[in-house]
């Protein structure tokens, strides 16, 4: 635990903006750092444009898309996380092309625009999340011609606690169709499961399945 957690109020964990903000300030540094390989995969080759980043944590993806040339809205609900992202956007020179917004999703929607790409990387949460309508939301905003790119969990991860075990995690055929995309506006580009291969924080090999959807506006 860092300096700064030690006098802050216990966060409430009905609270999503407190449960995050908590959990980051347990540790300097939560997430890699690295961009998801798999959007790197998937985005590569796409024209660069106007992209929208939800659930951004850190940033890393964020950034990655920056140095690419894409200019970024990165949306997170921790402030904490944001100001992390921040920070190596800066450091990177990289701070007029990310535009960082803190929201929460479930309560205040997807921030309007239109984007070429919209990118939900592992928007789960063990709080109050509402992912379908948020999701459905990220599809409003896809310019014509542009891609929405949703990966999550298909399962949990094996050394994830009890509870996360028992929790329903939707398959990409699940996520495609909470998506209610109007008939004859999208292509469908991938719906499917990916498997990679991990460390677990043991330091042990381990196999992580994702479900991954994009599709494409017309």
């Amino acid at each position: 635990m860092n300096d700064r957690a030690t006098d802050q109020p216990a966060p409430d964990p009905a609270d999503p903006a407190e449960f995050w903000e908590g959990r980051y300030r347990e540790r300097p540094q939560i997430w890699s750092g690295n961009v998801n390989a798999t959007l790197a995969a998937l985005v590569d080759g796409m024209p660069i444009g106007t992209a929208l980043d939800l659930g951004c944590g850190e940033g890393a993806d964020a950034v990655w898309l920056a140095e690419r040339g894409w200019q970024v809205t990165a949306v997170d609900i921790s402030a904490t996380a944001l100001e992390r992202g921040a920070a190596q956007a800066d450091r990177q020179g990289l701070a007029a092309r990310i535009d960082w917004v803190r929201r929460d999703l479930s309560a205040d929607g997807v921030p309007e625009g239109s984007f070429r790409l919209v990118a939900a990387t592992f928007l789960h949460s063990p709080v109050e999340l509402a992912r379908e309508e948020i999701l459905r939301g990220a599809a409003a905003t896809v310019a014509p011609g542009g891609s929405l790119v949703v990966i999550g969990h298909a399962e949990a991860p094996p050394w994830a606690p009890a509870p996360f075990h028992e929790r329903h995690f939707p398959s990409a055929d699940e996520t495609l169709r909470a998506l209610e995309l109007a008939e004859g506006e999208w292509d469908v580009g991938v719906c499917e499961h990916r498997t990679r291969t991990v460390k677990d924080p043991d330091g042990r090999p381990a196999e992580l399945i994702d479900a991954v959807v994009v599709v494409r506006r017309r």
